[in-house]
């Protein structure tokens, strides 16, 4: 859009306008040569894409590689640990037993498994706070709804500071008090989100119902979020499973990172998890499976799907920057720290498959499948790669969202509602360190000028 199109401003001023964007563009371009010229890890990233070391956790830890007797690390199975449990334990030492998040979220915060009795309290906490007075509701939520609905719950939880009688107390117990609220309010603030955005914008039903204290927070989000308020076991576990696999991963990841930052300047919670939020609304990390969905839609438009020379022609395409958005990217594809799996992506595929054989949806099920093949293959052979590539967790998460009928406007906030927990345990970790604030350096490659008078200046 044009400025003139925004401000009403002529065509004269937009001209001007465009100059200035011209400008930018000039002045702000670096040599990319000096990057590694001056060994600049970019991304805190090392030349082999490794992210750098700059902290230490007990929150998590994040596997790709085993180390042989000669000292040597070779690409294997990922594996995904909460305070020192193999998530995948975790989750099938409990399924048909009991919903998992909460003790996950009560395993990160805490650093050990709870007891049943724990678990019980622990829970009954969360249901007490889930609350939202009808003045927030009317005042917060129902005022003014972004469409995007990332910034609508980044509004409710900047807002939550001035309904907090000690908002600015960073001690350990008030800030867990904090964490505590804002894990058992994320669900009703992001379908109450939801809803207002429906109404307002598309003229649909405003639906506003209260969480149940005996459900868990995967049945209270379809119980919420569902017109008759129905719902399957198999679609709260399924859901549950999601949750806990979103929940926490690793203190590199960029919200996470983002959390470890803000909270090193001493900072507020509120304040804390809205930057969180604004790093997972990007596209390269929370909003990624919306680019999965978008990505398949436009497969769907321009390819035989029963063809598996139509699809891989097709994903050549996408490769070559001459389909979909042309950025070269097969999403959902590939991983920072994994190479031979992503255990998200494992455990969830496998819950995937699952899911779609009680919605009739297998044969979807087996193009996501067929897809995820072909791509490993193409990704490979076209990069030159002598590691393998995998699918992300957001591969399959955007499908098993869709499959539950939750909209797509709720798909990054669902990533938020889990990952609220993996931010608190490390807001809570920097804050028990009593860490430096952190601040690394940025190098200056410009010159350094004489100042010129205004009206010399040309």
């Amino acid at each position: 859009m044009k400025l003139h199109e925004m401000m009403e401003l002529g065509e004269e001023l937009d001209q001007q306008f465009d100059e200035l964007v011209n400008t930018c563009l000039i002045s702000g371009a670096i040599d990319q040569g000096l990057y590694q010229k001056y060994d600049v890890k970019r991304g805190l990233r090392d030349s082999n894409g490794k992210g750098v070391l700059t902290g230490l956790t007990e929150i998590s830890d994040v596997l790709a590689t085993k180390t042989d007797e000669n000292g040597v690390s070779h690409p294997t199975d990922g594996e995904l640990y909460f305070q020192g449990i193999n998530v995948v334990d975790l989750i099938n030492g409990n399924m048909k037993k009991r919903f998992m998040f909460e003790e996950a979220t009560y395993l990160l915060l805490f650093g050990k498994l709870p007891t049943d009795e724990a678990l019980e309290q622990f829970v009954q906490i969360l249901s007490s706070l889930q609350e939202l007075s009808s003045g927030f509701v009317r005042d917060v939520i129902l005022k003014s709804p972004p469409s995007n609905l990332m910034n609508a719950l980044q509004k409710c939880i900047v807002l939550l500071y001035s309904y907090d009688s000690d908002p600015d107390n960073i001690s350990i117990a008030n800030v867990l008090r904090q964490s505590l609220q804002l894990i058992a309010k994320m669900p009703l603030m992001a379908v109450y989100s939801y809803y207002a955005y429906r109404h307002f914008s598309m003229e649909k039903t405003l639906l506003i119902r209260p969480p149940r204290k005996d459900l868990s927070t995967a049945e209270n989000i379809l119980y919420m979020l569902r017109k008759d308020g129905s719902f399957t076991d198999l679609e709260a576990r399924v859901l549950d499973v999601a949750l806990v696999l979103h929940a926490e991963h690793g203190g590199g990841n960029n919200s996470t990172f983002t959390n470890h930052v803000v909270t090193s300047s001493g900072t507020d919670t509120y304040s804390a998890v809205a930057a969180s939020m604004s790093s997972l609304k990007g596209p390269r990390h929370g909003g990624a499976n919306l680019k999965v969905m978008q990505m398949f839609e436009d497969l769907r438009a321009n390819c035989n799907i029963s063809d598996e020379d139509s699809l891989t022609e097709y994903l050549t395409a996408i490769l070559d920057k001459k389909a979909f958005d042309n950025a070269g990217l097969i999403y959902g594809m590939g991983h920072a720290v994994y190479t031979d799996s992503d255990p998200r992506e494992v455990l969830l595929k496998k819950y995937a498959r699952i899911l779609s054989q009680e919605k009739g949806m297998e044969r979807e099920f087996e193009l996501y499948d067929t897809v995820e093949h072909i791509s490993a293959r193409l990704i490979a052979e076209r990069r030159h790669l002598f590691k393998p590539i995998c699918a992300n967790v957001d591969f399959y998460s955007g499908f098993v969202y869709t499959m539950l009928g939750i909209p797509t406007e709720l798909f990054t906030p669902i990533f938020a509602i889990s990952r609220i927990s993996g931010w608190s345990a490390h807001r809570l970790e920097e804050l028990v360190n009593k860490g430096k604030i952190i601040r690394p350096a940025y190098r200056y490659v410009g010159e350094h000028r004489d100042y010129v008078a205004a009206e010399d200046r040309e």
